[in-house]
C-alpha cells in the first residue's frame, strides 16, 4: 500500500493468487469517505464474466485445497491472522475512512476480531469429528464432514472486515474455496486482506475476491451452477431474492438478515448498571448493526426514572470526527443511507411519535468533517406497537421507548415483529430472566 494517506487507491480483484491490474478493470465507481464526503478510492464495477473467471479458478483449486491436511490449512489461516494483527493500525484507519465508524472501535474491537475469526476456525478444524454407529453384524454406519466446493461469501458494509472474515474463515478452514464479494460501499479492507492473503501463502485460486454491485456480481454468484454454498449478511429483501434464486437450485444457504431488537427493562432493573450497556447497544457504530437495540420496553413503574437517565446519557454522546478518540458516533455510511434514516424519522413523526432527543443533523462539526453524513442519536416516544417505526428495521441511530404493565405483555411486544434476532432483559431476578427469555 502507498505510504501517502491522501493517495487515491485503485482497488482491484484477487483471482488465482494475483491482484489484477487496474487497467484490466477500467469501469469504476467512487469510494467515498462518509466523514468528509471526499472520494478516497475507486472500485471496479464488476461483471458476470469476472465472476465466472473467479469461480473457475476456485473450482480448479478445490481438490488440492480440500485434500490438504487440516493442519496445513490451519497454518494458512493463522499466518493471515498474524498479518492482520501486524497491520491493525492501517486496517483500522482504512475501516474508519471507508465506513465512518470511530477509529477506536475499529482498532480496538473489530480488526482484532477479524484476526480472531481466522484463529478460531484454524483451531476448530483440528478438532472436527465424524460419527460412527455400530450395527453389530449388520454393518457400520458413519457420517463424514466434507467440503462442498466453491463458497460464495457476500458481506455487508456495516462491519466490513469483521463480517467478511466471519464468512471466509470457516469456509476456508473446512476445505472449501471461496469467491467473496464485499460491499462496494466499503471495499478497502477487503482489498487489503486480498493482498495479505497472498503474503500468507494461500495457494492460487483458493481465495478470490470480486468487487462490484450486488445486482451484478452478487446475483451471478448466487445463480452460478458451480457455487453450491452461499453465505450472505445484509438486508432482508436481498436475502429473500437470494433464497428465491438459490432455493430451487438446492444450494446450501446461510442468510443473516435484519433485526428490530428489543430491550426489556423490568421493575427491579439496576438502571445505573444497565445504562452504559443499553446506550451502547442502541448507538454503537451509529446504530448500523443488525443486533443493535432499536426498541426499549420499560415497566411503567420505572418509566420516569429510566427515561430521565437514558435521555441524559444519549445527550452526552459525542457525534463528530471518527478520528477523534472522544467521538462516540461517526457519520452514517453514505448520503443515501442518511436520507433513508431521515425519511424514517419523518415517518415516525407522522405516525404520532414525539422526538424526545435528537432528530436532526448535528451542528458545530469540526471543519474536516463539516460535509459528512452525520445524524444525531434520536429517541422517540408515544408510538404505537404496530406502526412501521416499531415494525421495520431502520438501521441507524433511532430508538423508540414503550411502556408495559406485565411481563407477559413485555414478551408479547418484544416478539411482535417479523424479526427474531436479539433481545436483552434487565432484572435482578434470575428466575424471571430465564422465564421471560424462554
Amino acid at each position: 500500500m502507498s505510504g501517502d494517506p491522501n493517495a487515491m487507491i485503485e482497488i482491484t480483484n484477487l483471482r488465482s493468487g494475483q491482484m489484477l491490474e487496474p487497467s484490466m478493470q477500467p469501469d469504476r465507481m467512487p469510494v467515498v469517505n462518509p466523514a468528509t464526503a471526499q472520494t478516497i478510492a475507486t472500485v471496479p464495477v464488476g461483471t458476470a464474466e469476472e465472476v465466472d473467471l473467479a469461480v473457475a479458478a476456485a473450482r480448479e483449486a478445490f481438490s488440492g485445497w480440500g485434500g490438504l491436511p487440516a493442519l496445513e490449512r490451519a497454518g494458512c489461516l493463522n499466518r493471515l491472522a498474524n498479518l492482520i494483527e501486524a497491520n491493525v493500525d492501517e486496517l483500522a484507519r482504512m475501516e474508519t475512512d471507508d465506513n465512518g465508524k470511530p477509529l477506536a472501535l475499529a482498532r480496538d474491537l473489530e480488526i482484532p476480531r477479524a484476526a480472531s475469526n481466522f484463529r478460531f476456525f484454524a483451531g476448530a478444524i483440528l478438532h472436527a469429528k465424524s460419527e460412527a454407529y455400530d450395527l453389530g453384524g449388520m454393518g457400520l454406519n458413519y457420517s463424514l464432514h466434507r467440503p462442498r466446493g466453491v463458497a460464495a461469501c457476500i458481506s455487508p458494509w456495516n462491519l466490513p472486515l469483521y463480517l467478511f472474515t466471519w464468512k471466509i474463515a470457516p469456509a476456508l478452514a473446512t476445505g472449501n474455496t471461496v469467491v467473496a464479494k464485499p460491499s462496494e460501499i466499503t471495499p478497502l479492507t477487503a482489498f487489503r486482506l486480498s493482498q495479505l492473503a497472498i503474503d500468507a501463502g494461500f495457494p492460487p485460486g483458493v481465495f478470490n475476491v470480486v468487487h462490484g454491485r450486488g445486482d451484478v456480481v452478487g446475483q451471478r454468484l448466487v445463480e452460478h451452477p458451480d457455487v453450491p454454498t452461499i453465505t450472505f449478511t445484509g438486508g432482508t429483501s436481498t436475502g429473500a431474492r437470494i433464497a428465491a434464486t438459490a432455493g430451487p437450485m438446492f444450494k446450501r444457504m446461510s442468510l443473516e438478515l435484519g433485526g428490530k431488537n428489543a430491550v426489556v427493562i423490568c421493575e427491579d432493573a439496576d438502571l445505573e448498571t444497565a445504562m452504559p450497556t443499553i446506550v451502547r447497544s442502541c448507538f454503537q457504530n451509529q446504530g448500523e448493526i443488525c443486533t443493535c437495540s432499536s426498541r426499549i420496553l420499560v415497566h411503567r413503574d420505572r418509566m420516569k426514572a429510566f427515561v430521565s437517565r437514558f435521555l441524559d446519557s444519549v445527550a452526552g454522546l459525542k457525534v463528530g470526527d471518527p478520528l477523534d478518540s472522544e467521538t462516540d458516533l461517526g457519520p452514517l455510511v453514505s448520503a443515501d443511507h442518511r436520507e433513508k434514516v431521515e425519511a424514517a424519522i419523518e415517518r415516525a413523526k407522522a405516525e404520532g411519535g414525539t422526538v424526545a432527543c435528537g432528530g436532526g443533523r448535528p451542528s458545530h462539526l469540526p471543519d474536516r468533517v463539516k460535509d459528512g453524513f452525520f445524524l444525531e442519536p434520536t429517541v422517540f416516544m408515544g408510538l404505537d406497537q404496530d406502526c412501521r417505526t416499531n415494525q421495520e428495521e431502520i438501521f441507524g441511530p433511532v430508538v423508540t421507548i414503550q411502556g408495559f404493565d406485565t411481563h407477559g405483555e413485555a414478551v408479547d411486544r418484544a416478539n411482535a415483529t417479523p424479526y427474531g434476532l436479539a433481545c436483552s432483559i434487565w432484572t435482578r431476578d434470575l428466575e424471571r430472566a430465564h422465564r421471560m427469555a424462554a
